[in-house]
């Protein structure tokens, strides 16, 4: 495992995630100060993160023909250009444009940083648990950072969140010349370092039924990850701070769960850690809906979050494993189209809750998770078939002999 690359990626990682965790946190705000309705709040949701999950794949194409590392630090510029610009216009549909461009520069940066993670990290389970922690971290500090930005300064603050991402690109561009400085090459993205060696065959039909669990999966994830602090403000009477204060145990949660998720694998193995977090997820799920006052909210958010991102290291590992031969493809899908389901079922379950409240919506999602969970058993470890060797020309063979 290559510590200090890994470590650095990470932080990217952390600068990334935390513009995609700031979109849900803004909702309320947007709520309040420009009075969006749940349906066009669900909306934004589905610029940030529907399109950004529709758009990963192509990027992840991109980065399985040629190394491309420069789509990472353009990614999250471009992300946190989307974010901090939202305060600064007064249309619905300006700003949901600038959510849409959040979301591609969040989709140009993963499928390149998650392969050069795999590629640091090699098979150990609990390294990319620590890259994806990395994202999670910066998710978690986006609620609290964009209540004391947008508290403090009001909504045309977001100016002010440009900054890490300013910070990120300078460092990006020492750390390459510093590395060689020090004796180390840059780690490259896994199909470009080990070009002319990969020859297992891609399953597709597992990497299908693994895809379809993700489905499953993002759609609670989603949902809960833009209504929970609304929950928190509109049905237990709670005050914005306490409402991002939920949204942060829920994220926080995640990356419990992530390291965990991590450890357990490489020990007892994936399809242990996946099918026993989609077992322990359901349970907290429903007691989000249920919860009748403040401290049962925050004690299924938090069970919640950490149970469901048990088996997410897992299940990239799993996707790039299905697709030994186009990892960057496989992370694009298993954390784009496949995810994209969440963020098109959020303008369904906005206007449902419009339509009956948005406790009767979070009520929908036990029973929508209870398929990923069925699925999750039949997911299997990919198969050794590998492809079969190229015949050599006659004239190479001699010469080797």
């Amino acid at each position: 495992m290559k510590r200090g690359q890994l470590g650095f990626l990470t932080s990217t990682h952390l600068v990334d995630d935390m513009y995609q965790g700031a979109v849900p946190a803004l909702l309320p705000f947007l709520m309040s100060q420009r009075g969006y309705s749940y349906t066009e709040v669900s909306g934004l949701a589905f610029a940030a993160s529907g399109l950004s999950s529709v758009a990963q794949p192509v990027f992840g194409i991109m980065a399985d023909r040629s190394a491309r590392t420069w789509l990472v630090p353009t990614g999250f510029c471009v992300a946190a250009v989307g974010v901090s610009a939202v305060g600064l216009v007064h249309s619905y549909v300006l700003t949901w444009i600038l959510f849409a461009l959040a979301g591609i520069g969040i989709a140009a940066y993963h499928p390149p940083a998650t392969s050069q993670a795999r590629a640091a990290g090699g098979s150990s389970q609990t390294a990319m648990s620590i890259f994806a922690v990395g994202g999670t971290a910066g998710s978690a500090i986006a609620p609290s950072l964009v209540t004391l930005v947008v508290g403090g300064a009001g909504l045309s603050g977001t100016s002010l969140l440009v900054i890490p991402a300013i910070v990120w690109a300078i460092l990006w561009a020492a750390h390459g010349p510093w590395m060689r400085w020090r004796g180390h090459e840059p780690v490259q993205p896994l199909t470009v370092a080990k070009k002319g060696r990969l020859a297992a065959v891609d399953d597709w039909r597992s990497f299908a039924r693994l895809g379809l669990v993700i489905v499953g999966w993002s759609i609670p994830f989603q949902a809960i990850n833009s209504m929970v602090a609304l929950h928190a403000q509109r049905d237990l009477d709670q005050a914005k701070a306490v409402g991002a204060t939920v949204l942060t145990v829920y994220v926080a949660a995640q990356a419990v769960g992530m390291l965990g998720g991590g450890w357990l694998g490489d020990r007892y193995g994936r399809m242990t850690v996946i099918r026993w977090g989609y077992l322990l997820s359901l349970p907290a799920l429903a007691g989000i809906a249920w919860a009748p006052s403040l401290p049962v909210l925050l004690v299924c958010a938090g069970c919640f979050g950490a149970a469901m991102f048990l088996p997410f290291a897992a299940q990239v590992t799993l996707a790039q494993d299905y697709l030994p031969n186009r990892p960057g493809t496989a992370s694009g899908l298993a954390l784009g189209v496949a995810i994209a389901a969440g963020g098109l079922c959020s303008p369904l379950l906005g206007w449902l809750a419009d339509a009956s409240g948005l406790r009767t919506a979070l009520w929908t999602l036990p029973a929508v998770f209870a398929v990923p969970l069925i699925l999750s058993f039949t997911l299997r470890e990919p198969s050794l078939r590998e492809q079969p060797p190229k015949e050599q020309p006659a004239v190479a063979e001699g010469a080797a002999g």
